[in-house]
This record gives C-alpha cells, sequence and structure tokens, in this order.
C-alpha cells in the first residue's frame, strides 16, 4: 500500500476516513450522551497526530452505527467532543456530511485544526458506494488517507471510492494493521498457534481452514467447540449448537471442505483491477501453504456445565465431553484450560480469536482468563482480533501487554481468510 511517506500533506488538506463508531451512552450526570468506549477514537490519535505535525488541514469522516436516515441519537457530536478532549486538537462538527456549506467550511479550516463530518451513513449513498458521494467527498480535501480498517472490508463511497478521485495512501492504523496480520500468514515465528472460540462454526469455517491449512496447531473453545464435538457424536445438552454449524463442522473434521467466499460487493474489489492482481503477491512456494501436520483442529477434554447462563445457577466442572440433557457446556475445563496454555507458552506466533466461555458471567471466565494470562505472558508475537477477546483482556488488565490488538472485527477475519479487501486494495500502488 501507499502510506503516508508516500503522501505530500505539508499543509495540505487531508480527507482522513478513520474507525470512530464507537459505543455511546448516557451520562450519569443527564447531561447528554456520550461516549462509552473511546478505544477507536484513541486508536486513530497517531495519524491525527502525524497529520498536525505536518500543519495538514483535517477533514475527518467515519460511520456510526447503521442509521435510517439522519438519526439524532447517532450524530456524531459525542464522538468531536470526546476527540477535542483526547487531541487537544480544534475540532468543529460539520451540520452535514457533503453540501456547500460542509465544503465553506473545509475551505476554511486552520492549519492542524479538525472538521468531524457528520455520520457518513446518514447518506444513502454511502453504502451503495456512490460515485456521487465519492465525487462530494473528494472536493473537500486535496489528498485522502484512509485509516479506518475496521471498514475496509466494505467497499463503500468514504473508504474505496473516494480513493480513486485523490492521491491516497493508508494511515498508520491500517498500515500496521495490514502489515500484522499479513505476517502472521506469510512469515509467522514458528509455532504459529491460531485459538479459536466464541460461536458460530459457520461463519468462521473459512478462518478456520486457513488456519488448518497454516498454523501448527489449532485450538478451539468457547460455544465453537460444541458443534465439533456434537460432530463426533458426543452429546452436548443444551449447549449452543445450531444444526447448520454441526454440517459445516462435519466437513471439516472430514477434511474435505473447499469452502467457497460469497461474490458479494462486499468481498469483492470495485477497482478495476485484473484478477492476477488480486493473488498472494509473497513469491512463497506453494508447499509453504500446505498444512504443516495435518492434525485436526484440538477439542477440549473436559468442560465446565451449568442448567443456565446465570451466576445463580447449578454449575460444575465435567471430567469428560458428555453434557448431560437440560446442561449446557459454558467455559473449557482446567485441564482444558491448562493444555491450551502449554501451547501458547511454547509459541512463536499466537492468533486468538473468540473467548473459551461465557466469560462476562463470573463462574464460567476461569478458561478465557487462563488463556488470557498465557497469551500475555508468551514472549513471542501475539495478535489478538475480535471485540469480545479484547474486552476479556481489557477485564483481566492485560491488554497492554499484547503485541497487537486488531480494531477490524470483520475486517480482520476477511483478511485473513485470504479475501481482497476493497479499502485496502484501492491504496496499492
Amino acid at each position: 500500500m501507499r502510506t503516508l511517506e508516500d503522501l505530500d500533506i505539508d499543509g495540505r488538506r487531508v480527507l482522513l476516513r478513520a474507525d470512530l463508531n464507537v459505543p455511546l451512552q448516557e451520562s450519569a450526570n443527564g447531561s447528554g450522551v456520550r461516549v462509552a468506549d473511546d478505544t477507536r477514537i484513541r486508536a486513530a490519535l497517531p495519524t491525527i497526530a502525524q497529520l498536525r505535525a505536518h500543519r495538514a488541514r483535517i477533514v475527518l469522516v467515519s460511520h456510526l452505527g447503521r442509521p435510517h436516515a439522519r438519526e439524532p441519537g447517532l450524530s456524531m457530536r459525542p464522538v468531536a467532543e470526546r476527540l477535542r478532549e483526547l487531541s487537544g486538537a480544534p475540532v468543529a462538527l460539520a451540520p452535514g456530511v457533503v453540501g456547500p456549506q460542509v465544503r465553506a467550511l473545509a475551505e476554511g479550516l486552520a492549519p492542524a485544526a479538525i472538521l468531524l463530518l457528520e455520520n457518513v451513513r446518514y447518506e444513502p449513498g454511502e453504502t451503495r458506494n456512490d460515485p456521487a458521494l465519492a465525487a462530494a467527498l473528494a472536493e473537500l480535501a486535496d489528498v485522502y488517507v484512509d485509516d479506518a480498517f475496521g471498514s475496509a472490508h466494505r467497499a463503500h463511497a468514504s473508504t474505496e471510492g473516494v480513493a480513486h478521485l485523490l492521491p491516497a495512501a493508508a494511515g498508520l492504523l491500517m498500515e500496521r494493521e495490514v502489515r500484522t496480520l499479513t505476517e502472521i500468514l506469510e512469515r509467522p515465528a514458528r509455532p504459529l498457534i491460531a485459538v479459536l472460540g466464541g460461536a458460530k462454526v459457520h461463519d468462521k469455517l473459512a478462518l478456520l481452514e486457513r488456519f488448518l491449512a497454516l498454523a501448527d496447531r489449532v485450538l478451539i473453545g468457547g460455544a465453537m467447540s460444541f458443534p465439533l464435538l456434537a460432530a463426533q457424536g458426543h452429546s452436548v445438552g443444551s449447549s449452543l449448537c445450531p444444526p447448520e454449524d454441526v454440517a459445516a463442522a462435519r466437513a471439516i473434521l472430514a477434511g474435505g471442505v473447499r469452502h467457497t467466499l460469497p461474490d458479494t460487493p462486499h468481498h469483492t474489489p470495485r477497482t478495476g483491477r485484473p484478477p492476477e492482481l488480486n493473488t498472494p503477491r509473497t513469491g512463497r512456494p506453494p508447499e509453504l501453504n500446505t498444512p504443516r501436520t495435518g492434525r485436526p483442529p484440538e477439542l477440549p477434554e473436559d468442560l465446565v456445565i451449568a442448567t443456565a447462563l446465570a451466576t445463580t445457577a447449578q454449575r460444575r466442572e465435567l471430567d469428560g465431553l458428555e453434557v448431560p440433557p437440560g446442561w449446557m457446556g459454558l467455559d473449557i475445563g482446567p485441564r482444558t484450560a491448562s493444555r491450551y496454555a502449554g501451547a501458547i507458552a511454547a509459541a512463536g506466533t499466537v492468533f486468538w480469536n473468540g473467548p473459551m466461555g461465557a466469560f462476562e458471567c463470573e463462574p464460567f471466565a476461569h478458561g478465557t482468563r487462563t488463556l488470557a494470562r498465557a497469551v500475555a505472558d508468551m514472549p513471542g508475537v501475539s495478535v489478538v482480533g475480535g471485540g469480545e477477546t479484547a474486552e476479556a483482556l481489557r477485564q483481566s488488565g492485560l491488554h497492554e501487554r499484547i503485541t497487537h490488538l486488531s480494531t477490524g472485527g470483520g475486517a480482520t477475519l476477511a483478511l485473513l481468510e485470504g479475501l481482497t479487501l476493497p479499502g485496502v486494495a484501492a491504496l496499492e500502488p
């Protein structure tokens, strides 16, 4: 990708696409809506600081939620207030996304000042990648910088369309995300251990297959384990285990799955690049992309089960895997947690996505916390993707000891699955 070093930003108006899609909540003192978690705003600060150091005039654009028309509850106003506090910069909120009034404000920006546009999804053309909206956004600036890795898998007007109309480059966060995640796939320090948890095997099928081909070990926990256990013939009781996930799990265990990715605008580039440019450019010999060991995914050997997901529910450690009727698996057991932690301790690289159980409920947090400590303590490279996993690390106070906490969500998984991310492809030379 082109980076900030490839772009002339000195004193220029920069259209900066950031991912400021943060949760909001009512203030405790009743003064209005405020930002509940400013992690994504903080992640954008290094790029903002670098642009301001070059006296750039920043026109900042982001989406917030999924508004239907112009919903006042999804205005960027609370984001502007928090950004002003964190950056120490003058931050003005535009009255809209585009139009003559917004353009006049952009043209009048002082050096190192910030104009935050209103929620870009107030414009219906954003998610349609409307060329007219992309052109209107391009009129607001001289150059374009995309730092919104969390939206890079979407071909929207502010993430893909405008990148073809201005000199464009990646921001510092985008650059770091793509470099770190690509290194996992192309040149990880070995052993490479993938830890996959959470739910919805079907949604993570391509990711699981990818790591079965590339990783030295793939460790499965959380609700993701139950379709695989059911496919092996174990009883899972009332555990979360949709039938469609069991069918996908059988195919994985049979070793015959070749997942076909959906051909949708969400996943395909819109840049007019010839197909051969969407193939890997690493020059790595094909054999390095074949399974390392031929092992199947590793599954729990014991579980923590309960009659309900509640602190007051009857709970017990199951020495084995047969969940009785009326009970549900809500955490990996202590033996599994210890085995997984041992594998992580010996790893050169760990990628972790998805908790090992219902960690938000104290009786079922042990497995996730054990792995969180192991990932924080391991001396190699640790990369964590997924909001729930990052939240578990923050609750344990371990998030600052992780090499890279990805901000991407769906973009992280898409890149690791091998999909072309439109927002990234648009920044290639």
